[in-house]
């Protein structure tokens, strides 16, 4: 809950016409100075995300300041005059913080104002007070232990208003609309002040009151001399654009940091614009702005993943939403696997991009062409190690999966480990899966209990298993700071997976999918793919196959579109 508004103490004028009072009786407002004093956050990444603007702003103001003799006041739902007392404080190089109206503030704004050793407020629109007002609560607050020695001048929500008492010009800026305010308060130069307003006029009581005259009102004296500070040219914000973030984001441009929109996501991973940024600045410190960053598990780590500036194909650190993978499946050494060895890698890289290019035109998403490669094939025989599972070398599938990395393809290394365990053989392909932009697969059909062989019966694997391997493969990408990874379950029996409800799909540093690889008539396949959805967790992405000669018959791009719902992330062809 918030604290009960108090009045703010001494004089308070509404420039309208007059010139302000001077703090010190007697004294001339221009040969006093006001002092600035930015502060770079302590830690490489700081947390403000207060659910309140008001404490927010203040909080914003702790973290990027530690002295501001001049400070901008706005009022809540007052967008006029928080856009342009944003435009304020940043020409000026000062705090913005938000009260309640030009009755009084709040109990986190006279503390700030203290500890910043605030000599002037500036209030804007809704925040400047009435001179009948402002007579009586500096009367109410005579005796209050919260009485702050400043000096507060009211100015009307109007740009020529608010450029005369800062004696400097405004350029005039596009109006903003609604919903974009973080990000044109991100976008302020302090060297090119401009004069931000709202689309529509949307607007406080003090902007509707606004006159020609307050534009003209006698600007002399009513600042004193401010000290710059150096900017914190080191200091990179975070925020998904919330309006309750604006006042706190205007306060961080004032002190030089740089503020970035992340698009709405508290994930950094997400922001392709953010991951960019953070390879290309290598900021010292980042600040992540807002309430919703407190919520995002493994913010830290994250970060640091994103700072890597790795990329998925497609973009980004996360695989879905927004992107759809269409995969070729099979083995390099042989077509007889599936239609990936049919031809040599350059070819094959080539089919994949023929493959995807019909569904870009269909889906709005970003389609990544991909290679599905068997890493272990299933064998008839036990072998030299008796598992029943032939793995392929890592220097053998290397050439491969580097090209098609290279060529901006996607790559999931699929295992059919007969007897041994999954962990087991995905250790075999550390070095390929520690790559960015090499998922995992497994596959149940072809994993065989203690005394079973293939083809007699359908394989399973327990869901202790599963769990294992997502620890496993969740534990390499974030040791390895990799971008997330695709982890995907082959499955057209429920009962190939146990006990799926179980699954771990806690780790953010997988995408786990359940792939329905079920084949012939379509009737069939679509019961398959529903069955599936009913008995599988909330959580998990759709992987849909289309075989060339099981299928009865096999869909066309359109055709998989329309039919599949709910649609897949990823198509794959055998």
């Amino acid at each position: 809950m918030r604290a009960r508004a108090l009045p703010i103490a001494l004089t308070a004028a509404l420039l309208t016409g007059a010139c302000t009072s001077s703090p010190d009786e007697g004294s001339d407002p221009e040969e006093q100075v006001a002092q600035i004093v930015t502060a770079a956050p302590g830690d490489r990444l700081t947390l403000v995300a207060d659910e309140d603007p008001v404490a927010m702003a203040a909080s914003a103001s702790r973290t990027f300041f530690d002295e501001a003799g001049v400070v901008v006041l706005v009022a809540e739902d007052d967008p006029a005059g928080t856009l342009l007392g944003a435009s304020a404080a940043v020409a000026l190089g000062v705090p913005l913080l938000v009260g309640a109206d030009g009755s009084g503030v709040d109990e986190p704004v006279l503390a700030e104002l203290e500890r910043l050793g605030t000599t002037t407020v500036l209030a804007v629109g809704d925040a400047a007070p009435a001179p009948a007002a402002a007579s009586s609560s500096s009367s109410a607050a005579s005796s209050s232990p919260a009485e702050i020695d400043a000096e507060v001048i009211g100015v009307p929500a109007d740009p020529a208003a608010v450029a005369a008492v800062l004696d400097q010009e405004l350029a005039e800026a596009d109006p903003v609309a609604e919903g974009g305010e973080v990000a044109a308060v991100a976008a302020l130069d302090p060297a090119e002040p401009v004069a931000l307003r709202p689309e529509g006029g949307r607007g406080g009581a003090a902007e509707e009151s606004s006159t020609e005259e307050d534009g003209e009102a006698d600007a002399e004296g009513s600042l004193p001399e401010i000290e710059g500070a150096e900017p914190l040219e080191g200091t990179l914000v975070m925020t998904t654009g919330t309006p309750d973030a604006l006042a706190a984001a205007a306060t961080a441009r004032a002190a030089g940091a740089r503020v970035l929109v992340t698009g709405g996501t508290t994930d950094p991973r997400a922001s392709q614009e953010l991951i960019s940024t953070l390879a290309e600045d290598d900021a010292e410190h980042v600040v992540a702005l807002g309430a919703g960053f407190g919520a995002e598990e493994g913010l830290d780590w994250k970060l640091a993943t994103a700072a890597t500036g790795t990329q998925l194909p497609g973009g980004g650190q996360v695989l879905f939403p927004g992107r759809m993978m269409v995969a070729l499946y099979g083995h390099p050494e042989t077509g007889a696997l599936g239609v990936l060895g049919e031809q040599p890698v350059d070819a094959a890289i080539q089919r994949a991009r023929d493959h995807a290019a019909p569904y870009e035109q269909l889906v709005d998403a970003t389609v990544v062409p991909t290679f599905e490669i068997i890493a272990t094939v299933a064998s008839a025989s036990a072998g030299p190690d008796g598992n029943y599972s032939a793995e392929g070398d890592v220097e053998m599938l290397r050439p491969w999966v580097e090209a098609a990395g290279d060529a901006g393809l996607y790559v999931i290394l699929d295992l059919q480990p007969g007897r041994t365990d999954f962990v087991t053989q995905a250790e075999l392909y550390r070095p390929l899966l520690e790559l960015p932009y090499v998922g995992l697969a497994l596959d149940p059909e072809w994993r065989l209990g203690p005394n079973e062989v293939h083809l007699v019966q359908i394989g399973s694997v327990g869901i202790e298993e599963v769990n294992r391997v997502v620890t496993w493969l969740a534990d390499l990408t974030r040791e390895n700071e990799l971008p997330q990874k695709l982890l995907v379950l082959h499955q057209f029996r429920v009962d190939m997976i146990p006990g799926l409800e179980q699954l771990d799909t806690s780790r953010d540093e997988l995408a786990i999918m359940v792939h329905v690889d079920g084949q012939g008539g379509q009737g069939a396949k679509q019961a398959t793919w529903q069955v599936l959805h009913r008995n599988a967790p909330e959580g998990l992405f759709w992987g849909w196959k289309n075989f060339y000669d099981e299928d009865i018959p096999m869909l066309t791009p359109g055709q998989t579109i329309e039919q599949v719902d709910p649609l897949p992330e990823l198509v794959t062809y055998q």
